[in-house]
């Protein structure tokens, strides 16, 4: 298994595939391009990429369409499909929310900057994410009147598997780890699955379980990672739509089996929110295959799908709830 790491869309990015050197060389080659082109075009933290203009023009002309490229439009389509599908936990229209617990900057720019204060206001209701109108001749976009979107998690679960998709007409067997939500085709030479360490969210020095999974997409998300401290009080980057602050959870991390990783990484981070008392409003959900969930006491909890559809994913030395 050969393997490339780098960092990208503000984590490490590690691509893994096996086949001829010569042909891996120039997959990695493309795939870290496609990464890094579709990072520039879709995040919030450059002032010239697809999703600022999107935001800077509801702004500034409020009343008028947006004209989308083929890939961002394809991706707002899928996040209004998946806000639905999640009953609203999953919202993209949280941008407000997020910049005003402090995430107003990339991570690593939030990590070197230390402590902050904030003296705003708490930014005001919005409308619903449902309220995005789309022309599907035209490719256009309109946004409600003040809405400010974010497509950060989304995003990085779609371009993994891009990049995955790309890598594979390079590779017999592949996987894409874009810090946590990852894509895999095929599987490694003489194995019946891929093996993948379940990360300690309290210790991510060491993995709490060995999980043995079959191609398709995976995502993890946690409340332990993108931490920050403001008003001298720790702030993370998972915000409930419900409450516009950052979520209370009894779960620290969730982990998500799915067909396709952006699905993985939305439903990841609405069972996040949800937590144990309210994880059945998305966890039996049919796109999720099985999930893990780690409590503050390291307890795992594990839902497989029962629907025969989808193999069985097994745990090495699992703590099953």
């Amino acid at each position: 298994m050969f393997m490339v790491s780098f960092r990208a869309m503000n984590t490490q990015i590690q691509l893994a595939a096996e086949g001829d050197p010569e042909m891996l060389e120039s997959g990695f080659a493309q795939s870290r391009r496609l990464i890094e082109d579709y990072e520039k075009r879709f995040t919030r933290f450059s002032p010239i990429s697809e999703l600022s203009a999107l935001n800077a023009h509801n702004e500034n002309n409020p009343d008028s369409w947006f004209r989308a490229s083929a890939e961002f439009y394809e991706l707002m389509i899928f996040a209004q499909d998946m806000h639905r599908q999640t009953a609203g936990l999953f919202d993209p229209s949280i941008l407000p929310a997020l910049r005003y617990a402090g995430y107003d900057r990339s991570m690593d720019e939030l990590r070197s900057a230390g402590p902050q204060v904030n003296t705003q206001q708490p930014p005001a209701p919005q409308a619903n994410f449902t309220q995005v109108k789309f022309d599907n001749s035209k490719q256009f976009i309109k946004l409600p009147k003040g809405m400010q979107i974010d497509l950060g998690g989304i995003a990085k679960g779609w371009i993994a598997e891009q990049a995955a998709r790309r890598l594979k007409l390079f590779a017999d067997s592949c996987i894409v780890n874009a810090g946590g939500d990852l894509y895999t085709v095929g599987l490694p030479a003489g194995q019946n699955a891929w093996e993948i360490g379940l990360e300690d969210p309290l210790h991510t020095d060491r993995d709490l379980a060995l999980l043995k999974a079959q191609p398709g997409g995976i995502a993890t998300s946690s409340v332990t990672k993108r931490r920050w401290v403001q008003n001298g009080k720790e702030q993370h980057h998972l915000i409930d739509p419900r409450s516009g602050r950052p979520a209370q959870t009894d779960w620290l991390s969730v982990t998500v089996f799915a067909e396709h990783t952006a699905e993985a990484e939305v439903f990841s981070k609405a069972l996040l929110i949800a937590g144990s008392k309210q994880a059945s409003i998305v966890g039996h959900h049919e796109k999720v295959k099985a999930f893990l969930a780690v409590d503050r006491d390291g307890k795992i909890w594990q839902y497989q799908c029962p629907s025969p559809a989808y193999k069985e994913v097994m745990y090495v030395e699992p703590q099953y709830a």
